[in-house]
């Protein structure tokens, strides 16, 4: 990070090698849409870079993710997803055989298509946890208390676990 601040072009991109994946990932479950997650994707390191000089203390991939949520609010602003979040479902694991695999992919589907019926506060800190940030991490780039982010946590996987019981027939039992 201090190499990256101090102009090294390696430093920066191993930082953005590191974290594209992630970001990228973060981009595409709010948004819903390749095209704009890849955009957005490419604006939150553009913005990285030019506010690098600026950055002082804290979780880098926090600061990070702070430019990412206000660039997918941004994208939001100036337009609504054209596809649902279900269409996030294309990334394949190798591990488990293909009816399982089917399995959990129409079980994550189902949840998927959920999410949207969340308050937005709740499915920013969803979106943001399956991007792999923590709680406190997420505190940071929402702005908001460690608690009320688990409170937000608690209440959006409650609504989900609720929402996935009014719709059981589109969830099959023992899947993710």
């Amino acid at each position: 990070m201090l190499r990256a601040q101090g102009g090294e072009r390696e430093a920066f991109g191993a930082l953005y090698d590191r974290y594209l994946g992630r970001v990228y990932a973060y981009c595409y479950r709010v948004l819903g849409n390749h095209e704009a997650a890849e955009d957005a994707n490419a604006e939150v390191f553009e913005r990285a870079l030019m506010a690098l000089p600026k950055y002082r203390t804290g979780s880098f991939r926090s600061w990070l993710f702070a430019i990412a949520h206000n660039v997918v609010a941004d994208a939001w602003r100036w337009r609504r997803p054209t596809e649902s979040l279900s269409v996030a479902i294309t990334v394949v694991d190798a591990g488990p055989a293909p009816d399982e695999l089917a399995a959990m992919r129409a079980d994550h589907a189902a949840v998927l298509a959920l999410l949207p019926q969340l308050s937005p506060d709740q499915h920013q800190v969803i979106a943001l946890r399956l991007a792999g940030l923590s709680a406190a991490e997420i505190g940071e780039v929402l702005g908001k208390p460690r608690n009320a982010i688990d409170g937000l946590q608690h209440r959006a996987l409650l609504r989900l676990r609720a929402l996935v019981a009014t719709s059981a027939p589109m969830v099959t039992k023992g899947g993710g």
